[in-house]
């Protein structure tokens, strides 16, 4: 995924699902200067994990 889809996904008010290495994520920010993104694994608020945002597959029904 680039940088601005996982911005426009962090920003929309639809649910659109993400994956990271197959693990469901929610996106809780994205740096976009720096090409990486906070996302939430599973429904933990915890288990946090800052990545690059190349590493993000957006799910398709």
């Amino acid at each position: 995924m680039d940088v601005q889809r996982a911005q426009d996904i962090f920003e929309s008010k639809e649910m659109i699902a993400v994956h990271l290495d197959g693990e469901p994520v929610w996106i809780e920010e994205v740096d976009k200067a720096n090409g990486l993104a906070t996302v939430q694994v599973g429904s933990r608020p915890t288990n946090t994990h800052t990545v690059g945002v190349e590493r993000l597959e957006e799910q398709t029904q």
